[in-house]
C-alpha cells in the first residue's frame, strides 16, 4: 500500500451533468477534480452554487480546475474569466484548485486551502524542468504539479526524477507524462512517493492524453496497492495502446495475490529504453523491473540485448517473452507454444496437414516452427519474397508472394500473422476475402484486438470455422507468467479478464 491519491477528472458541459456523476466516482476517488473549462458558458457560477449548498460533505474532495485552451484547457477563456471565479468570492468551498502560474501567486490571498501550482507542457520541447519546478517552489502553493508531453516511454524520466527533488525538499508533487507512452508514471507514480495521480471517471471520458479510467486504475492496475518492492513487467511495443496483456497479466498478478504489477512500456527506440530504465549500470529510473512481454516490432531486435536465449526462441529468431534475473536477461519464445495448442485442440494430428502462413516476421516464424515440429507441410506467403527467402531456407518451406484478389489460397489451415485487422488504421483489412476462402479448411487469425476480424467474418461469410487470436493470447500468457513467476497462472481469471475488456 502507498499513502497517494487517486484524483478523477470529470468534464461536462452542464453543471447537473457534472454533479451527476460525483456519486458514481467518489467510492474509489479520493479527490475529484471538476473541469470548469469543459463546461458551456454561464455553468461555472451554478457549479459554485451547487458546491456551497452541497449537504453531503463532497465539497470536501472537490478540485477546481479552470484553464485556457492555450494552458491546456478545453475552450477560450480570457483572464478576466478566469479571475471572476479565482478571486470573486471569499467563501470558496472546494478542497482546493489547480492553478497556473499566472494566478497561482495571488491564489494565497483568498480562501483556497490547497493550491496546486501547474506548469504544462504539450509541445514535446526539452525544457529544464528543473528550473520549472524551483520556479514553482518559490510560490506560496501548497503542491506542485508538471505534466509534460511523452512520444516514448524514455521522454517520461526527466519529469519522473524530480520525484526526488520534491521528497528532499518535502514538497507534495504531481508528476505526468501525457500520452499512451506516458501511462507508466500514472500507474507507478503513487508507488514512487507522488502525491496524486488522474484518472477519468470512464474510458471514453479522459481529460488529458493517457488518462486510465478510474476502474482500470483500481480493479486492474491497483495503483493504491503497490509500493517501491511491487515487482514491476510490462509489454513492451511500439504502440501499446491495442494490447490486452496488462489485462490478462494484472489478473493473473491478483489472483494469485502477488506484490507485482503489469504496465505498457512504449517505446521507438529500443536501445534507449533499455539502456536509459534496464540495464544496471546505465539506468536512470529504478522501477524493480522483472521482466516483459515483447511484440511488433521488437520480437527479433530485442535478442542483440539478451545474455541468454532459449534454443526455441533462437530457432524462431524470435523473442517474445523476456526475464530478468539480477542483471541478466534472459530470452524466451511461447508464441510457438501458444499457437499450436489451440490448433490441436480443433485439428487433432497435424501430420500432413497443408498450413498456408501469410506474413513473415516473428509471430510468422514462431507458427511455421511449431507447424513444421508437428509434421505439417508449410507453405509462406510474403509481400515480399525476397525478403523472406531466407525463412524458407531456414525452415525448408516453399515461399510465395500473398496472393492477389483474384486469386484463391488452397490449404487445410491458414495462418493470419499479418497486422491487418487489429483495431486501428488496419481494422477494415484483411489477407483474404471469402472468395478466396473457398479452398480453405481452418482460418487461424492471431489478432486478439478486436476479438472478431475481418478476415474472422469472411471465414464465416465462406461456411469455414475460425479460430481467433485470443486463445493464442491466454495460451502464451499462461506460460509467459509461468516463466516470470514459477507458479502456475490462473487461466480462467485471465480469459474473464481479456474477454471483459474487451466485452464479449
Amino acid at each position: 500500500m502507498n499513502a497517494g491519491k487517486i484524483c478523477v477528472s470529470l468534464c461536462y458541459k452542464t453543471a447537473n451533468e457534472l454533479f451527476s456523476q460525483i456519486d458514481r466516482v467518489k467510492p474509489n476517488a479520493d479527490i475529484i477534480e471538476l473541469r470548469l473549462d469543459f463546461l458551456d458558458a454561464g455553468e461555472v457560477s451554478k457549479v459554485v452554487g451547487l458546491v456551497k449548498n452541497d449537504r453531503e460533505g463532497n465539497s470536501k474532495m472537490l478540485l477546481a480546475t479552470l484553464r485556457s485552451n492555450d494552458q491546456g484547457g478545453h475552450r477560450p477563456l480570457t483572464p478576466e474569466e478566469r479571475a471572476e471565479f479565482w478571486f470573486n468570492d471569499r467563501e470558496q468551498p472546494f478542497w482546493g484548485g489547480d492553478f497556473e502560474e499566472d494566478v497561482v501567486e495571488e491564489a494565497a490571498n483568498w480562501p483556497w486551502p490547497n493550491r496546486i501550482a501547474s506548469y504544462h507542457d504539450f509541445s514535446g520541447r526539452r525544457y529544464d524542468l528543473e528550473t520549472v519546478f524551483d520556479r514553482l517552489n518559490k510560490t506560496s502553493a501548497t503542491h506542485l504539479k508538471i505534466a509534460i508531453h511523452s512520444e516514448d516511454i524514455t521522454d517520461a524520466i526527466r519529469v519522473w526524477n524530480l520525484l526526488k527533488k520534491a521528497a528532499s525538499e518535502n514538497k507534495p508533487f504531481i508528476p505526468v507524462a501525457m500520452g499512451e507512452a506516458g501511462k507508466w508514471t500514472r500507474i507507478l507514480g503513487l508507488a514512487h512517493g507522488a502525491f496524486m495521480t488522474y484518472a477519468s471517471a470512464h474510458v471514453g471520458a479522459e481529460a488529458a492524453p493517457g488518462q486510465i479510467s478510474l476502474a482500470d486504475m483500481v480493479d486492474v492496475f491497483r495503483v493504491k496497492e503497490l509500493d517501491r518492492d511491487t515487482e514491476i513487467f510490462g509489454v513492451i511495443a511500439g504502440d501499446t495502446s491495442y494490447s490486452i496483456s496488462p489485462w490478462m497479466q494484472n489478473a493473473a498478478f491478483k489472483a494469485a495475490g502477488m506484490n507485482r504489477a503489469f504496465i505498457p512500456l512504449q517505446t521507438s527506440d529500443l536501445d534507449e529504453f533499455i539502456r536509459r530504465m534496464v540495464r544496471t549500470e546505465a539506468r536512470e529510473v529504478e522501477l524493480n523491473f522483472r521482466g516483459f512481454s515483447v511484440t511488433n516490432p521488437y520480437k527479433q531486435s530485442i535478442m542483440k540485448y539478451l545474455d541468454e536465449i532459449e534454443e526455441t526462441a533462437l530457432k524462431i529468431e524470435a523473442v517474445n517473452t523476456v526475464k530478468i534475473n539480477g542483471s541478466k536477461l534472459y530470452g524466451y519464445n511461447t508464441d510457438a507454444r501458444g499457437f499450436i495448442q489451440p490448433l490441436k485442440t480443433r485439428r487433432g494430428d497435424l501430420r500432413g496437414a497443408g498450413a498456408a502462413v501469410v506474413g513473415a516476421g516473428g509471430a510468422a516464424r514462431a507458427c511455421v516452427y511449431a507447424l513444421k515440429e508437428e509434421g505439417a507441410d508449410v507453405t509462406l506467403f510474403a509481400r515480399d519474397p525476397k525478403k523472406a527467402f531466407w525463412v524458407g531456407e531456414e525452415f525448408d518451406i516453399a515461399v510465395k508472394a500473398i496472393l492477389q484478389p483474384t486469386e484463391s489460397y488452397s490449404a487445410d489451415i491458414l495462418v493470419n500473422t499479418t497486422p491487418l485487422g487489429t483495431k486501428g488504421d488496419n481494422e477494415n483489412s484483411t489477407v483474404a476475402t471469402a472468395d478466396q476462402l473457398k479452398n480453405v479448411g481452418l482460418v487461424y487469425d492471431l489478432i486478439y484486438n478486436p476479438a472478431d476480424t475481418l478476415l474472422m467474418r469472411e471465414a464465416s461469410k465462406a461456411g469455414i470455422t475460425a479460430i481467433g487470436g485470443l486463445e493464442m493470447l491466454v495460451a502464451q500468457g499462461v506460460k509467459q507468467f509461468e516463466i516470470w513467476t514459477g507458479e502456475a497462472a490462473s487461466t480462467e481469471e485471465m480469459i474473464n479478464a481479456v474477454r471483459k475488456k474487451l466485452d464479449l
